[in-house]
């Protein structure tokens, strides 16, 4: 069965039962014990990973202050979602596309229909907005960002578009009693003039893989070249230098993070746009294995982020520690540990000030004693203007 689009259909041919008649109660696609097995250990692999992973992704930004920034927000959305789509819909595809035997309900088979969708759309979506937000931090960035109430407003937006888009799947979603199984399927509507499915099909593709890769591309591409087209300049200060590397490291890990997702799921969506178009290519028996691994393909999207926040990310990497291991709990908790708002104005205030006094005590002239006394020849070295600068501890 597909965990986007469940194309059993009880009148079309599907990716996982070739030709599948209602009236006949032979199924083709059982595995031998070895098989099924090497598959399970894949896809609970899969699932163990992915949730765990992404939840210590959710905890990290959540419970330190010095994460909960916008970028970090949106990642608990993509964490969430992916999270929640692996441990609702990663095995259950699994059990139903081994045997193409539903024995789960009508709910379930509805909300295994429903819910893919609508976590693909958040997450990818997710993505987007942080491609937007960093975008706007680095081209604009005198323009207002967003704040925590408006990212949450964002986030709701596109968990609501994700709910609508994905309904079709669950309204026309239903089960089917055969002589020697069950199965779960989608009951499109049939019209004279359009074919409905194949319209909602290409729309979902287009929708949650091609157009928001092509934002995103476009974003990263305009991102990229202002960061890394020209060199930090020699006598820049070492907080706007710690700044660019900051900026370009987030950039970096979010477009390791986009390709993932884009080679994970383009398989995925090949296969089922051929489907809809080219049926007879997937006449086969070999197609369900050739199904099996591009599903395994994409729902491992799911648990790729974890790793790639931690080889990418230091305060990830100090988190997970944190969670993890035991030798380095201390760093842990003083890579993510974040003054107050309150104090970091109060040290740049003060920093400002310092530069201020710095700047003005270095162009104010010599008194005129100094002046007679620097007109008058003398052996020894002229002695250097006197500057006190108070260093400050960041």
């Amino acid at each position: 069965m597909d965990p986007l689009y469940n194309a059993t259909d009880c009148n079309a041919t599907s990716g996982t039962n070739v030709s599948v008649n209602c009236s006949d109660g032979f199924n083709q696609f059982i595995q031998p014990v070895w098989q099924i097995t090497l598959w399970a250990v894949a896809y609970c692999s899969i699932v163990a990973v992915s949730v765990v992973g992404n939840m210590v992704v959710i905890w990290i930004i959540l419970a330190h202050k010095r994460m909960r920034t916008v970028t970090n927000y949106f990642l608990v959305n993509l964490a969430f979602a992916e999270a929640a789509m692996s441990a609702f819909n990663t095995v259950i595809n699994f059990a139903y596309a081994v045997h193409n035997e539903w024995y789960f309900g009508l709910v379930y088979c509805r909300f295994h229909n429903f819910f893919p969708i609508a976590a693909i759309f958040a997450s990818i979506y997710s993505m987007t907005a942080i491609a937007l937000d960093r975008y706007m931090a680095i081209i604009h960035p005198l323009q207002l960002r967003l704040t925590s109430t408006e990212t949450r407003v964002v986030t709701a937006v596109i968990w609501m578009l994700a709910l609508l888009l994905a309904f079709p799947q669950y309204y026309f979603s239903s089960t089917a009693l055969l002589p020697g199984r069950t199965v779960c399927y989608i009951d499109w509507p049939e019209y004279s003039t359009v074919d409905f499915r194949k319209i909602y099909y290409v729309c979902v593709t287009l929708l949650i893989y091609f157009l928001p890769l092509c934002i995103m591309g476009c974003a990263y591409t305009i991102v990229g070249v202002t960061l890394w087209a020209s060199e930090i300049p020699g006598d820049s200060s070492e907080h706007y230098k710690e700044q660019l590397i900051a900026k370009r490291k987030v950039v970096k890990m979010m477009i390791v993070v986009v390709c993932t997702f884009a080679v994970c799921w383009l398989p995925y969506h090949i296969y089922f746009l051929l489907l809809q178009f080219f049926p007879h290519l997937f006449e086969q028996r070999y197609i369900q294995q050739v199904y099996l691994t591009i599903m395994w393909l994409a729902m491992s999207s799911t648990m790729y982020n974890p790793l790639i926040y931690y080889c990418l990310n230091s305060r990830f990497r100090a988190g997970f520690q944190q969670v993890f291991c035991c030798c380095a709990p201390t760093v842990g908790k003083e890579e993510l540990e974040l003054k107050s708002p309150r104090y970091l104005q109060t040290q740049v205030s003060i920093y400002r000030a310092s530069r201020m006094e710095i700047v003005v005590s270095t162009a104010v002239p010599p008194p005129a004693e100094e002046q007679k006394s620097a007109a008058l020849p003398s052996c020894s070295p002229p002695s250097q203007p006197h500057v006190e600068v108070t260093w400050l501890r960041h």
